[in-house]
């Protein structure tokens, strides 16, 4: 059952609550959900070279992990990924801008690739100068695309249902 409250829409199914405001649902992520997106990171992986990509919500916390970058890093990347990404919305705004959908960030031997995923998620890319950005980029497309396509289903049957 959906109700709306304050712009809000909520939903009961089951016993379990979710809601959604304008912008972007409170998704529930099931194991078949999680192991899909796993089979999508460790493609996009395949297809472009990079050698590790994290999806993350935008407060830090780590969804999927995928590549060899040791585990205590890829909590640190997620951590510190959110807060860089929250700066650099600021700095977005200055300019009038709601925010940067793509960043990135190039080393002397290691370059990581943000992107937005939905509202509330984002997909970091870390790759070796031995790896074209572009390749990345457009395997990154794909994997997004495959990802927001899954998300909006899960939400068309969770509101449907």
């Amino acid at each position: 059952m959906a109700t709306e409250v304050d712009g809000a829409v909520l939903v009961e199914q089951n016993g379990v609550k979710a809601g959604r405001t304008k912008h972007m649902a409170d998704l529930i992520l099931t194991k078949e959900t999680l192991d899909r997106i796993d089979e999508i990171l460790q493609e996009m992986l395949k297809r472009s070279g990079a050698h590790t990509v994290l999806l993350i919500d935008k407060a830090g916390q780590l969804i999927s992990f995928q590549g060899t970058m040791d585990q205590e890093k890829v909590a640190s990347l997620a951590a510190l990924t959110a807060a860089n990404y929250g700066a650099t919305t600021a700095i977005a705004r200055l300019f009038g801008e709601e925010e940067f959908t793509l960043l990135f960030h190039k080393g002397r031997e290691e370059n990581i690739h943000f992107s937005n995923v939905g509202d509330e998620y984002l997909m970091i890319t870390v790759f070796s100068n031995n790896t074209h950005l572009g390749l990345v980029r457009l395997e990154v497309r794909k994997g997004l695309e495959q990802i927001e396509a899954m998300f909006a289903e899960n939400l068309r049957q969770w509101f449907n249902a």
